[in-house]
């Protein structure tokens, strides 16, 4: 039996004929090229159906033997084996002509149903084993938008238009859980860090700046060190959004000798940059929003930060559709990593 994934189930019904009593439906299932429709443990085979269409479209066995590529005894053969598994038949054969019975008149056109559904399956089949079709779930985090991430997907839904796309925003950890629990196939991260669970791979970097209201001291600077913030009040990111992008901001201040005060936390970066324009504190953000930030808003560089803040992207490390596999590859591509093989 040939190892070919079953494609389509149809169904003929058992017509009227002398040779046998009808029988109100037979299914057939379609397996492969070789091993095709059961009935009564006979087989009925794909290229039974071609014979039979070459025959009935031709209504000549020798012109239907020669579009077949096939000797004439061999097709007539395998025509005569068709009617005995159908148990009636589907020609009236003269010396002078051949013609399709009633019964082969009806069989006829569920024969050319079936090879067209077959041959549809397997286009189907074969487009979602190359990642042209399928459902795709997406999830990102906000701040992503502000990297080559809208542009990537502008081009994957050009290059996939038969994949259905759903994308969904949520923060890290809630990419991280649902696509530990299958709500997700892909996610886009910032700081996600590594798991054994997930691949995990970074594709954009970015320095952290220091966010700060536009009247403040410092803000007429384009660089300032971390250090002169110690005595700030901080507008953090929330650690439950993201434990490891809240830990870097934590280490960086360490790295230059204080641990800030922090005196808010906000899961939103928009969050963050409207309360430091109410004068509520400073921050420390990636760079990224500062094409976010109001006019009341200053984000100057942070000299001698050595932390960066990534976007990564994430798929389960189990993960083997090929719809995910080119999903990746679009987005190495569009933040200029390299591709890796299809599966």
């Amino acid at each position: 039996m040939s190892a070919k994934a079953n494609v389509n189930v149809m169904a003929f019904p058992l017509l009227h004929s002398n040779l046998s009593p009808p029988q109100p439906y037979v299914q057939y299932l379609v397996r492969s090229d070789y091993d095709v429709l059961s009935m009564d443990d006979r087989d009925i085979e794909l290229r039974h159906l071609r014979y039979f269409i070459a025959v009935a479209e031709e209504l000549h066995f020798g012109r239907a033997a020669n579009r077949l590529h096939l000797a004439q005894p061999p097709l007539s053969q395998q025509i005569r084996k068709l009617e005995e598994i159908l148990g009636y038949p589907l020609f009236l054969r003269t010396s002078r002509a051949v013609k399709l019975t009633a019964a082969g008149e009806v069989f006829l056109e569920r024969a050319r149903r079936t090879l067209r559904n077959v041959h549809e399956d397997l286009a189907e089949a074969r487009s979602i084993g190359n990642g042209d079709l399928g459902f795709l779930r997406v999830g990102f985090i906000g701040s992503a938008m502000l990297t080559p991430l809208p542009a990537m997907l502008g081009q994957y839904r050009r290059l996939y238009p038969k994949v259905q796309l759903q994308l969904s925003e949520f923060h890290t950890s809630s990419i991280i859980q649902s696509l530990g629990r299958g709500i997700l196939d892909a996610g886009f991260l910032r700081d996600g860090g590594p798991s054994e669970a997930l691949h995990v791979e970074p594709l954009f970097s970015e320095p952290f700046v220091a966010v700060l209201p536009h009247m403040h001291p410092l803000a007429t600077r384009k660089v300032i060190s971390a250090a002169q913030l110690r005595d700030e009040p901080f507008v953090f990111f929330s650690p439950s959004a993201g434990s490891l992008a809240y830990n870097k901001t934590i280490s960086l201040c360490e790295e230059h000798g204080f641990r800030p005060h922090v005196v808010q936390e906000a899961p939103q970066w928009l969050t963050i940059l409207a309360l430091v324009g109410a004068g509520l504190g400073v921050s420390i953000a990636p760079a990224c929003v500062r094409r976010i930030a109001e006019p009341n808003i200053v984000c100057p560089s942070l000299r001698g930060a050595h932390v960066t803040s990534d976007i990564e992207l994430a798929y389960r490390s189990t993960e083997d559709r090929a719809v995910v596999h080119a999903f990746a590859n679009i987005a190495r591509t569009n933040f200029h990593r390299k591709p890796t093989r299809s599966r």
